[in-house]
Formats: C-alpha cells, structure tokens, sequence
C-alpha cells in the first residue's frame, strides 16, 4: 500500500519533470568536427539537414537557418545560403520584437521555452556573410546593403535591450533593477574591409579614406577585440591601374564560441538573497555593483536554490598562421582582420546582468513556492513518504532552471587578409593552415583563379578546426 501511495505521487511529478526537461539538444552536432577539419561542408550539410526535425523544434528555427545558412555558404552554394540567412535576420527580428512585449511574462518563464531570437554577434555577422555571398555572385550593389545592415546594427546594439529592461522592471517580480550591460564594439573590421573593397571598386576615395579611419578608431576603443596588430593598409589608397588589378584573400580559421552552463548557488537570509558557493564573476568587467546580495523583502533566512546561467566559451583553434602562396612566388603570410570569437563573448556581456538577475528572480520564486508546497503535501506524511515527495519535487525545479545553451555552431572563430598587386591573367594559389610548431593543418588549392583588371577579385578560403 506505502509502495502504491508513493507511485501516485511521485509519478506525475516524474512525469511533469520529463514534460518540462528543457535543456538544449546539442546531439546532432557529434561528428561534425572531423567533418569540418576535412572541409567535407557536404557531408556536415547532410548530417544537419537529418536532424532538422528532430534537434530544432519551432522556437530553433534561428539557430537551424543560422547553421544551414552558414554551411551553404561554406560549401560555396551562396543563393542558398542567403535564402536561409534571410529567413535567420527576418526570425530573429521578428523574435526579439515579441521579447519585448513578453519581457514581463518571461521573469516567471524559463528563457528555453521561448522563441530564440539569436545573439547579437549572430544578427550582425549574418550581414556580413551575406554580403560575402552576394560578391561572389558578382551583385555588388546587394552586398552594399548587407554591410550598411551591419553598421546600424552596430548603431542601436546597446538601446535595442532598452525597452525589454524597462517592461522587466516594471514587473511585479522584479526585486533588483534591470539594466543592461556595457560593450565595447562599435566597429567591426570585417565589415569595414567589406565597405572600404566596395568603394574601391566604385573609386569613392573618400568613403575608402572613412572606412580606413574608422577601423583605425576600433583598434583604439576596443582593445578587448583588436588584441593584435592592424593589418597593414598603406597600400589601400593607391590607385591600381591595368593590366594590374587586386588580389583580396579573406581566411577564416576555428569555430565561434559554444554556450555552457555555469552552475551557481543562492543562499537566504532575512529579506536577502545572496549569490554564493560562486568560483567565479559571472558579471566579468560589468560595473554593476551589489548584485551578489540583493535585498528581498519578506523572504526568510536558510532557504538554498541551485541556478544555472549561460556562458560564452572559446572554441580553442589549432590555427595560428595562415599564408598564401601563388605560383612560384614567396609564400605571403595573412594578417588577423577581426577576432569574431571575441566579438561574441563582448556583445555576451551586454544580456549578461539581465540573464542573471531574471534568473535569480525566478529560481527564488519557484523555490520559495516549491518549499510551501512541499511542506502542505508532506505535513500528513511519514518520514518515508515525505522524503520522496520532497526529492521529486526538488527534482522538477532543478530540471525546469536549466540554462538556455543555444547558439549556432558554424561561424568562424578568425578572418585574416592579404591583400597581393598582380597582373590580369590566370593563376593557381595555395592557402596554407598552419598550426603549433609550424605544422601544416590543411591546404586550399585553388587551380585557375582568373584575376581581372578594373573589378574587384574576392577569394575567401576556410578551415574551420
């Protein structure tokens, strides 16, 4: 009779855990690495392509035309790839439109069951491969519009979260005030090298002169990206004339950042709510003070709640230097352009103080309302019975808090330039990916390269390891 009891009781709260599982499914990207390390994009399209129904539900259609999006245009199938990255900008446009009507509704609401309306490096840089994809379609005035798309992003990439904070704190739940957090990137030199190339083609000095300008102002106001040294442009300026035209070599090595889950622990006193057990800063360089203790009018002390948070990590690459060779000419070594896996984490740190606030608010409320229930369904209860009511219940709470891990896994890591003066004609190039110890990762050999004179010539390799 005891063993029945239990069953009844347990069981639909297993059940409900097993409705309300939410943790990200990542299983369909098993065996996409050595994939990407042969630069088989094919196979890796094919293998995402199969879980398309099973591994992105509804709310992941971002992240499903995000990774197919991207792998097109690996693949070098650029209208397919911007079909698909369109159908990325239009959703998550359209996602983060609904965020702020929902911003109030979503304190009490785990941040998986949502529609995911992408991160910032991912709306931005989608521009950016779109604009690659329209150049090697030779429509250049479309790629003009994929990089302005980018500069006004970079325009509104801090006010855009000013109406989800201020509906966030205008919610009965809120105990602590939602602001958003600081990021340094305001220039992205990809996107400038894109529009410096294009003006170049068109012979607007000027505008190449102000996206020169410009990507020298990032090198100074970002010094958590630019971590290296500007690329060499004292040639950008110099007119080129026939039979003479340009070689532009743009190489993208490693993989993006990945989302974890970093696991926290909150602790209660009298009317406080304190972050501990902590073994690190989840706020980083943030300036926002006090957020470790936040004051909680009416709760009491010795409650203890396990919460999940996302974080940003680096996809170590095995890249260190890349160089182009042509014919029988001295191997030139590429320069780093732009670091896109610190972009990701920089543009991270502005949703970071939300996440974490919104997450404590709701991680203490569906505890506090856990341990009022537990304690009215066991009150009548023998120590038996009591224990697994609580242990279940505990259960279901921790399964509902999992952090939301969501993100595309198929934008690169690096670009590097170079850019090479020859004469029109037909030529076999070579990019060679080297890693530690000068070793030879991968070669990209291009046999009959046609350079010609008065347009541009754009050859973009990748090795994604």
């Amino acid at each position: 009779m005891l063993k029945l009891r239990l069953i009844s009781i347990i069981a639909p709260l297993l059940l409900l855990v097993g409705c309300t599982s939410l943790r990200t499914n990542k299983s369909h990207y098993a065996g996409i690495a050595p994939l990407l390390k042969k630069a088989d994009y094919p196979a890796a399209i094919e293998k995402i392509e199969s879980a398309k129904e099973m591994a992105y539900s509804h709310k992941d259609r971002v992240v499903y035309f995000l990774d197919i999006g991207m792998l097109y245009h690996w693949n070098g199938e650029y209208e397919k790839s911007n079909q698909m990255l369109e159908k990325a900008e239009r959703s998550i446009e359209a996602n983060f439109t609904k965020s702020i009507t929902r911003s109030a509704s979503s304190m009490i609401m785990n941040d998986n069951i949502l529609a995911y309306a992408g991160e910032d490096y991912e709306d931005i840089y989608l521009n950016a491969f779109k604009a690659l994809n329209y150049l090697a379609l030779g429509q250049n005035d479309e790629a003009f519009v994929e990089v302005r798309r980018i500069n006004n992003k970079l325009l509104l990439l801090e006010s855009k979260y000013e109406k989800i904070v201020h509906k966030m704190n205008q919610a009965e739940e809120a105990h602590e005030t939602f602001v958003p957090g600081k990021s340094y990137f305001q220039e992205s030199a990809l996107g400038r090298y894109l529009s410096m190339m294009l003006y170049r083609a068109e012979h607007q000095w000027d505008d190449v002169r102000i996206d020169l300008e410009k990507m020298a102002r990032g090198w100074k106001l970002q010094p958590s990206i630019c971590t290296f040294p500007m690329p060499d442009f004292s040639n950008a300026l110099k007119s080129v004339r026939p039979p003479k035209t340009r070689l532009n070599v743009i190489a993208f090595s490693g993989l993006a950042p990945d989302k974890k889950a970093a696991t926290f622990y909150i602790h209660t006193e009298e009317n406080v709510v304190i972050l501990a057990n902590t073994s690190e800063n989840y706020l980083g360089k943030q300036t926002l003070s006090g957020l470790n203790v936040i004051p909680w009018d009416g709760i009491n002390e010795g409650y203890h709640f396990k919460i999940q948070l996302p974080r940003m990590e680096k996809y170590p690459s095995k890249v260190k230097r890349i160089t182009l060779e042509i014919g029988g000419r001295p191997a030139e070594t590429l320069q780093r352009l732009e670091s896109l896996e610190r972009v990701a984490i920089e543009t991270f740190s502005i949703q970071k103080p939300i996440i974490y606030i919104k997450t404590i608010t709701r991680a203490v409320a569906k505890g506090l309302s856990a341990e009022m229930a537990k304690q009215k369904m066991t009150e009548n209860m023998d120590g038996g019975m009591a224990f697994f009511t609580r242990l279940a219940t505990d259960l279901l709470i921790d399964t509902t808090e999992n952090a939301d891990l969501r993100v595309s896994r198929f934008f690169p890591g690096e670009v590097s330039i170079r850019e090479i003066h020859l004469t029109e004609g037909i030529y076999d190039l070579k990019i060679h990916y080297y890693g530690e110890g000068n070793r030879l990762l991968y070669t990209d050999e291009r046999k009959g390269v046609a350079l010609k004179a008065g347009q541009l010539n754009v050859l973009e390799s990748s090795y994604l390891n």
